[in-house]
């Protein structure tokens, strides 16, 4: 196998190293599109990566020159039946909502363009970081499409004025202003992008496992709460993580001004 010719590796390359899996989409003529079989291929890497506790944080990325195009277009014109269509985004919905509901922390590290259904994967990870020549658009109503399921994250992700103006033109967004927007964490030059990601992974494999995790599933669940019924849900949720050997360890830690050993329990 020749390394160095993508067209010779699968579809979606992982690669794990201290706690960090990075998971590559590796269609990059095809600008790393959301094919059927790259969105399968994702969903089957996430829900492994989910059952591994060896794995502390997932970087997504794309190879070449983009991060990811969206849809595979030449693909669903192909299968043009409303049958397909429904399976499609079906799957497509799932891997959002698996990102969302797996214990770790999902990075998405973002260079070229994040557009339609990429765009929507960015949204959905807990954390972006973006090249500064990155940009950014939800263009599915240039081609007479509403991009509906992004919109979805890209609602929750920054304002409704904000993601309503991106969904209605198809205008692209620079990295600057959609880090303003909150769709992206941190913008940096493309030479410091792979050394600012690992701050991130370095900061988060740092922390405790369980409480990483636990805090995730209460931050995601409580959004979709009323005001009282979220809080009811963070007060049982900060209850069962005093509860944890790692809570007991890290707080003996500080107050012993030493690093913590977490216990993973």
């Amino acid at each position: 196998m020749n390394a160095a010719d993508p067209t010779t590796l699968p579809i979606l390359m992982r690669a794990d190293k201290e706690g960090v899996a990075t998971l590559t989409l590796n269609r990059p003529t095809q600008f790393n599109s959301l094919s059927e079989e790259m969105l399968g291929e994702l969903q089957a890497a996430l829900d492994a990566i989910g059952k591994d506790v060896s794995v502390r944080a997932v970087v997504i990325a794309g190879a070449g020159k983009a991060f990811c195009a969206g849809h595979d277009l030449k693909q669903m014109r192909a299968n043009h039946s409303k049958t397909y269509m429904q399976k499609l985004f079906k799957a497509c919905g799932k891997v959002m909502m698996t990102i969302v509901e797996m214990p770790q922390p999902v990075i998405a590290r973002i260079h070229g363009i994040a557009t339609a259904a990429g765009c929507q994967l960015v949204a959905m990870c807990d954390l972006a970081v973006a090249a500064d020549g990155a940009r950014f658009a939800v263009s599915g109503i240039n081609v007479g499409l509403f991009c509906s399921t992004p919109s979805v994250a890209l609602g929750r992700a920054m304002g409704r004025k904000e993601a309503m103006e991106m969904l209605l033109t198809g205008d692209f967004i620079d990295a600057a202003e959609a880090q303003r927007r909150g769709l992206i964490n941190r913008v940096v030059p493309l030479d410091q992008l792979d050394a600012e990601v690992k701050k991130l992974t370095d900061s988060i494999c740092a922390k405790s496992a369980v409480a990483v995790g636990m805090g995730k599933q209460m931050f995601y669940k409580q959004l979709e709460m009323g005001l009282d019924g979220a809080y009811q849900l963070a007060s049982e949720t900060m209850a069962c993580n005093m509860m944890a050997a790692d809570a007991a360890e890290g707080i003996d830690a500080f107050m012993q001004k030493r690093k913590p050993e977490w216990k993973g329990c």
